[in-house]
Order: structure tokens, then C-alpha cells, then sequence
């Protein structure tokens, strides 16, 4: 397939994630391409997402609602929008805790019936640099296997799995064989890159592969697919996971997905054989570089991750 870089265009980029670790991701995404779309998993049963998805039967907008915010521009009508669709109530009742964009959000879907349309119609309102789509149609649940002291458990939901003591060994959703959005499906299949991570990897990353026809389209689409690795362990998540265990997971929950590049900050790499080795069974190759930001916070700096997917993209690393 020819490259977006030789036919002279900005390449099509389908980030696939949720919270902040996607987040993270589009905050540089936008600034390397407009042609971006978001793919957001659709399993958080906590907090403000929570008790809409509860009360309404909607798909938790929270994920969805922070993907939006990150694609939201540098001018002041974008940190404008972003802030107040990013905004929390505070009071003694029952707005304490709802964020204003889960409620646009979820009131455009009332008034539409369409999740994707309303989750347009928010994004010109802020501006977005992108687009930004569920991964399914439905709200799943995750279930999780765990391992404590040597005994095997089952927790449901993503707060549980991302609470619950010990050690998360593979995960699975509820509904088994969810429906995948059709527009995400599409657009994985006309991307010419697929970003998987940052983040949460058993709730945000992996997820995705769990979606049986956004995962058939993940092993059919002819774009190239890169990992972004963690700055740090996933607390509750992935303790005491290296990079190349990250790896080792995601070919345990997609044995044929093959992997063409393996992005990690040098300042976490310990052993770059042993992540070389993990990559190579993925068929990728491991590109390190600075992209953490410069506090020593386990965050990206979205510049300086930009400035390497740019490089990535046009071949030039």
C-alpha cells in the first residue's frame, strides 16, 4: 500500500482507547493530522458515566466525552469548550459529581437517537480536530480474570477491575459478541496507521479487540499499527508489568494481530532486548524516544509525543 507520506497527505489515524490515556494520545494526534478519528471504549460503570448509564440506558459518555475535550484546538474557543465540557458540578445534590459534556452529550442523544450523529454534532461545537466514535453500540461490562495468591476470581465492571487486589490475567465483555459501531469499522479499515494506547490496558486498550467485528477489522485493515507503551504500571491494573509484559498481553488477547511499530519513552526501557524480543514476535520493531513530559510526572508531553508519531508517520524513524 502506498504511503499517506509519498502520496503527499496527512495520513488517516485511528487512536483507540479511553480516559486519559487517550487523552493523551489525540492531544498530540491533532497536531500531526486532521485526517483523526477516536475510537472509545464503552465500559466505564463509575462516577458520572456511571450513574447516567445506569439512570438512562445510554452508553457511558465520560470517555468519550474526554476524547472530544482533547481534540478540542489551542485558540480560545477551543480551551473554552474544552474546559467547560470538561467542567464538574459541585453541590450537595443530585448535579454533584456530573460533568457539563456527559450531559450535552447525552441529551443530544435523546434529542437525535443517534450516538454517533450526536457525538458529530458535539464535536463542531467544539471545534474537534477529529472525530470521535464508541467502539460499540451497546454499554458492555468488563469481566476480568484475576489472580491473588495463587486463586483465581471473576470481578465485573471496569471499576472493579481497575480496584480489585491482584493481578488482572485476561478479560472479557458483556455481551459476549457486543455490536461494533459501523463508522468505527470503517474507519479502522480506511486508516493507513491504528494507535493502540496509551492507557488502562486491560479496560481501555484491550477492549477493543474483544469487539468481534472491530477486531476482525484491526487484523484485515492494510494500515500500519503502532503501540504507544506507558510511562508506568496501571495501579491495580498492571503492577509491576515492564514494557514488554504490555506486549506479552496483547498477543495473548489477539494471537494474530501483528504490530509494525513499538513506541516507549527511553527512560523506562530497563531491557530493550527483552522488549525487542517481545515486539519481534509481534512482527514490529521498538522505537524509543523522550516523550514524557519534563516535571518527571508519568504523563506525555503531547508536544514532544507529536514530534515523534510526525517522524513515524513520514517514515523518517
Amino acid at each position: 500500500m502506498e504511503s499517506a507520506a509519498s502520496m503527499g497527505r496527512k495520513p488517516k489515524v485511528v487512536a483507540l482507547g479511553g480516559g486519559h490515556g487517550l487523552y493523551a494520545s489525540l492531544s498530540a494526534l491533532r497536531n500531526v493530522t486532521d485526517e483523526l478519528t477516536a475510537v472509545v471504549t464503552v465500559a466505564d460503570d463509575g462516577g458520572s458515566s456511571g450513574r447516567l448509564r445506569r439512570e438512562l440506558g445510554v452508553l457511558p459518555p465520560g470517555d468519550l466525552r474526554m476524547a472530544l475535550a482533547a481534540l478540542c484546538g489551542d485558540d480560545e474557543w477551543g480551551i473554552t469548550w474544552s474546559e467547560v465540557v470538561q467542567h464538574r458540578f459541585r453541590s450537595e445534590g443530585d448535579l454533584h459529581g456530573h460533568a457539563v459534556g456527559n450531559l450535552l452529550i447525552v441529551a443530544l442523544w435523546e434529542l437525535l437517537g443517534d450516538p454517533v450523529a450526536g457525538l458529530d454534532w458535539v464535536g463542531r461545537l467544539l471545534g474537534a480536530r477529529g472525530r470521535v466514535l464508541p467502539m460499540a453500540s451497546v454499554p458492555l461490562d468488563i469481566v476480568a480474570r484475576v489472580e491473588l495468591d495463587g486463586v483465581i476470581s471473576t470481578v465485573r465492571g471496569q471499576v472493579a477491575c481497575a480496584l480489585t487486589p491482584g493481578r488482572v490475567q485476561a478479560i472479557s465483555l458483556v455481551p459476549e459478541n457486543p455490536p461494533a459501531s459501523q463508522e468505527a469499522v470503517r474507519a479502522v479499515l480506511d486508516a493507513d496507521w491504528v494507535v493502540f494506547g496509551p492507557g488502562s490496558w486491560f479496560t481501555s486498550v484491550l477492549p477493543h479487540l474483544k469487539v468481534p467485528e472491530l477486531a476482525e477489522a484491526l487484523h484485515l485493515t492494510k494500515a500500519r499499527r503502532l503501540v504507544t507503551l506507558n510511562l508506568a504500571p496501571q495501579p491495580g491494573e498492571t503492577d509491576d508489568f515492564s514494557p514488554q509484559q504490555h506486549l506479552e498481553v496483547l498477543r495473548q488477547h489477539a494471537p494474530d494481530l501483528t504490530v509494525d511499530v513499538v513506541l516507549a519513552d527511553t527512560g523506562v526501557v530497563d531491557d530493550l532486548d527483552a522488549l525487542e524480543k517481545s515486539a519481534a514476535a509481534l512482527g514490529g520493531q521498538v522505537i524509543t524516544a523522550c516523550v514524557a513530559a519534563e516535571d518527571g510526572s508519568p504523563r506525555h508531553d503531547p508536544r514532544r509525543l507529536a514530534s515523534v508519531l510526525d517522524e513515524i508517520f513520514l517514515q523518517k524513524r
